[in-house]
């Protein structure tokens, strides 16, 4: 039982009436300083005890405790240096000097007890049965066990530390979350361990996770007790293990399962021992690796350090506490009578600074914290009596008291609302998470929910400056090639290239790279709606130009034959009227997309958890793929048709220049799927653009460069004569 007691110095009177005494003489504190006001504490300096066998003729001998806890010494230092602080303090209790009687439990129950009764009576004091002085006021550090929150049993009994409910709820939730549902269970064979696992099944049982195994073991326990507790972990079946107990107690357990080489386990640690480096950094335990649990949350108590490594044996008399701890640190010994050819004298000038220890590190401090936090709520508590001002009323004198005339239930009354107003503020740690909004996400520290940063493809961003660039180069590259087919229109290349569904390709191509930057931006309803329609329209207006132009090539050639007449099926009428339908038809399919589902604004939390991805949903999807489906159908026909004429003769025929556009156009587009579907965020946005681009610019130097090429820097190709001219075929 770890825990701060407060100890009244009050003059007290010997009672009239019965009175008790204790049983022989009371033990002597391991650290003493006397004050108007006593502070008691109980630590485990020493984890464990020796083994003594009572024989029941002659009196038990004393314990003697052995193997010295840097830690629980740390807890003791830091309860000293917090009761040191106050004492220098003009601000809580002035005119009171707090002093304090620590007390070594050795992690022994009966040796608790008797410390907790050795300060609670002192070495005169008696009482009488109803003497209110009979109900001390604990506050303790370390107690977690959820049975100390009954008030009717336990009304004198604080913490700075939450009840093991929570941290069992925690656990149970953290087994949820990933899915565990067949688990074994460990606990230390006392109350913390037996009640918080207790909490812990009852929950995991109606969460349908299945408890395969549930052991209990203490540090005291014999060997065969430890034994058995392996052996059934190692014929277990589970592969994640949930404890709850002490460092002492599992790491006995560990060291058993490092000897036997039994590895393999998810372990799931309680707040006792999941921070305890110098468990987790031991030789051997390399099972721990990726354990998981909950842990008092860290603090910086400002100045301890430096407390924590100015003491020295030799500065305090007669404390064999601080000489073994010094003779324990630096492995040597202090000469005495007893002293037999030591391996190592202890000079007295080791330096604590070099320390590396438990006991001098400061970087993990959390129950440390909740020693330092009990302190001060007594001492506060101390305080408001003292200088509460005696009220007229009698129902409300009561709880004013001067330093030499205080009992402990009146401590209890202040302390019930002072720790509980630092508990607020300080020490209480819930283990039960809420849950963020949708739209927010928790910030480091788990304390505070953020909104997601919403991600799209702006203008701000690289990519998408280099992706409108390449937009509007493509749309100047294309006004540029028509102003030059204008400008030389009525050249023999030109006329012969049909230049009416050439300026109408090249409206269209233009079209193309500018609908590709209506992708950019932070979507919205009409920008959604907007980009996919013009996308869909704009590459049918393009494709069915590419197709009239195929089909006029074909015509052309067959009209060569004797006895045919069939350019009058596909004359210049025809053309247009055939570019207007297939163009009519995507206009009226985007229609009955828009009237049914039109494209939204929409956000995407699912991709990533702190961010929300804003992009435009389709809507339809069966209208989006009917669109893309007519896109490919068209650009399927036109290089099939191009693949046909591309063995024409004549130097006019563009066929062979269109089949590498449609190669080029199909290529795109094929490996479009894949990289749309797998690339993440706004990069997806990215892709589409990429492809629309992409296959704008393998139409537009496919088609028009060899023509530009002749008009602009071989203008003697450029005459009648020379388109006229047979070429031999050639395969592509």
């Amino acid at each position: 039982m770890l825990l701060l007691l407060v100890l009244l110095t009050a003059r007290l009177t010997e009672a009239e009436e019965s009175v008790c005494r204790p049983h022989g003489t009371p033990g002597s504190p391991q650290l003493f300083k006397d004050g108007d006001i006593l502070i008691g504490g109980i630590f485990s300096i020493h984890n464990t005890v020796s083994d003594i066998k009572a024989n029941f003729s002659n009196n038990p001998q004393a314990v003697k405790c052995k193997s010295l806890d840097f830690r629980e010494l740390r807890f003791a230092q830091t309860m000293i240096f917090a009761i040191e602080e106050i004492n220098n303090s003009t601000e809580i209790l002035p005119d009171v000097v707090l002093g304090y009687k620590i007390y070594d439990s050795c992690a022994s129950s009966s040796l608790a007890q008797k410390a907790a009764l050795d300060l609670v009576n002192g070495p005169d004091a008696s009482f009488s049965n109803n003497s209110t002085c009979a109900k001390p006021s604990f506050v303790s550090h370390y107690a977690t066990c959820a049975c100390l929150s009954n008030r009717k049993e336990f009304p004198t009994f604080f913490r700075t530390i939450p009840s093991d409910y929570f941290q069992a709820t925690a656990l149970v939730n953290l087994v949820k979350h990933f899915g565990w549902s067949w688990v074994g269970a460990l606990r230390s064979d006392n109350d913390y361990g037996n009640f918080g696992m207790a909490t812990f099944i009852k929950m995991a049982e109606e969460e349908n996770i299945c408890i395969e195994f549930s052991e209990a073991f203490y540090r005291t326990n014999s060997r065969e007790k430890l034994l058995k507790v392996v052996d059934t972990i190692k014929k277990s079946t589970v592969k994640v293990i949930v404890t709850f107990m002490a460092t002492g107690d599992i790491a006995i357990i560990l060291e058993e399962l490092s000897k036997q080489n039994v590895s393999g386990f998810q372990w799931l640690g309680s707040e006792a021992w999941v921070t305890d480096a110098e468990l987790l950094s031991k030789e051997g335990y390399g099972l721990l690796r990726g354990t998981l649990g909950f842990a008092i949350k860290k603090s910086v108590i400002f100045g301890l350090r430096n407390f924590l490594v100015n003491i020295h044996p030799l500065e305090i008399s007669g404390n064999s506490l601080i000489k073994e701890f010094w003779e324990t640190a630096f492995s040597c010994t202090f000469m005495n009578n007893t002293t037999v050819s030591p391996q190592r004298l202890c000079t007295g000038l080791e330096n604590l600074s070099n320390l590396q220890n438990p006991y001098t590190d400061v970087s993990q401090l959390r129950i440390s914290n909740n020693v330092y936090k009990a302190v001060y709520a007594i001492a506060m508590s101390l305080h408001n009596m003292l200088i509460c001002k005696q009220s007229l009323d009698p129902a409300k004198s009561h709880i004013c008291s001067d330093k030499y005339n205080i009992e402990p239930v009146k401590v209890k009354d202040i302390l019930t609302y002072k720790l509980l107003l630092i508990c607020i503020f300080f020490c209480y740690y819930s283990t039960e998470c809420i849950q963020c909004p949708l739209e927010y996400w928790p910030n480091m520290a788990k304390d505070q929910c953020n909104e997601k940063i919403f991600e799209f493809l702006s203008y701000e961003d690289v990519l998408g400056i280099i992706l409108v660039l390449f937009s509007l180069s493509g749309a100047s590259i294309t006004v540029a090639v028509a102003l030059i087919f204008f400008q030389h229109r009525h050249t023999p290349i030109v006329k012969a290239n049909n230049s009416e569904l050439s300026f109408l390709l090249l409206l269209s191509l233009t079209l193309c790279f500018l609908c590709s930057i209506t992708f950019i931006g932070k979507p919205s309803s009409w920008s959604c709606m907007l980009r996919h329609t013009a996308f869909g329209i704009t590459f049918v207006l393009c494709l069915s130009c590419v197709l009239g132009k195929t089909i006029v090539v074909l015509m052309a050639f067959r009209a060569t034959v004797p006895g045919t007449n069939i350019m009058k099926w596909f004359g210049p009428f025809q053309q247009r009227m055939s570019v207007f339908a297939c163009t009519f038809l995507q206009v009226l399919i985007c229609i009955g997309w828009l009237t049914v589902s039109s494209p939204y604004p929409d956000r995407n939390m699912e991709y990533s958890k702190d961010k929300i991805i804003l992009e435009c949903n389709v809507g339809s999807s069966v209208a989006f793929y009917v669109v893309l489906g007519y896109i490919g159908i068209l650009s399927t026909f036109c290089f099939i048709l191009a693949f046909l004429a591309r063995k024409l003769p004549d130097n006019f025929n563009e066929a062979k220049f269109i089949t590498f556009s449609m190669l080029i156009f199909c290529a795109v587009w094929i490996t479009f799927i894949p990289a749309y579907i797998s690339s993440p965020g706004k990069y997806t946005v990215a892709v589409e653009i990429f492809a629309i681009l992409a296959s704008s610019f393998g139409l537009l130097f496919c088609i028009f460069a060899p023509k530009c090429y002749i008009v602009l820097l071989k203008p003697e190709k450029n005459t009648k004569k020379f388109m006229m001219e047979k070429m031999p075929q050639k395969s592509l």
